[in-house]
């Protein structure tokens, strides 16, 4: 995870900023962490007008389909991808439970496990069940105990109180 950490300091999102890394037999196969496409202007510098306009026109958990951003663990898995490194089987960590798109793509890559430090919730309260039942297609989903001194950079919602939860008692320590 402290890897995971690490990577998250190059993300240029507005939003969170998440790192990810798939690991296999405790090696690192591929990292990625969240930001515009490759050769796009980033976040940071009006990239994406949904980043740009959060809060005002987009609410939390809408107009995904309009964000030029990548997710850290679509960037970790198309990073795979483009240097030819299978990923089934491998191991996940990554700084904020997946979203539902991205859980769907570790599904479909068919990765093992993910372990997650901060604990996401789909902001529609009439999806959760089956956000709930997707993440149960990965063998283990689990959250991870970590200090995270960067905790109000990285995870701006700790400060706007939305559904984002610090690890606490009762994640593992790792």
């Amino acid at each position: 995870m402290g890897i995971a950490i690490a990577v998250r300091a190059r993300a240029n999102c507005l939003g969170s900023k998440v790192g990810a890394v798939v690991v296999r037999e405790d090696r690192i196969v591929s990292t990625g962490y969240n930001g515009t496409a490759q050769g796009l202007p980033n976040c940071e510098d009006g990239g994406c007008q949904r980043c740009e306009n959060r809060g005002t026109k987009y609410a939390s958990g809408e107009a995904y389909d309009l964000c030029i951003c990548v997710h850290a663990e679509q960037n970790a898995i198309l990073s795979a991808a483009r240097f030819g490194t299978p990923i089934e089987g491998t191991d996940v960590y990554t700084t904020l439970r997946p979203c539902f798109n991205c859980t769907k793509e570790l599904v479909q890559a068919r990765v093992r496990s993910v372990r997650y430090m901060y604990d996401w919730k789909h902001p529609r309260e009439d999806v959760r069940d089956e956000y709930n039942r997707l993440q149960g297609f990965i063998r283990l989903v689990a959250q991870v105990e970590t200090d995270d001194p960067d905790a109000a950079w990285a995870m701006p919602g700790l400060r706007e109180g939305l559904e984002i939860d610090p690890p606490g008692p009762g994640a593992q320590s790792g």
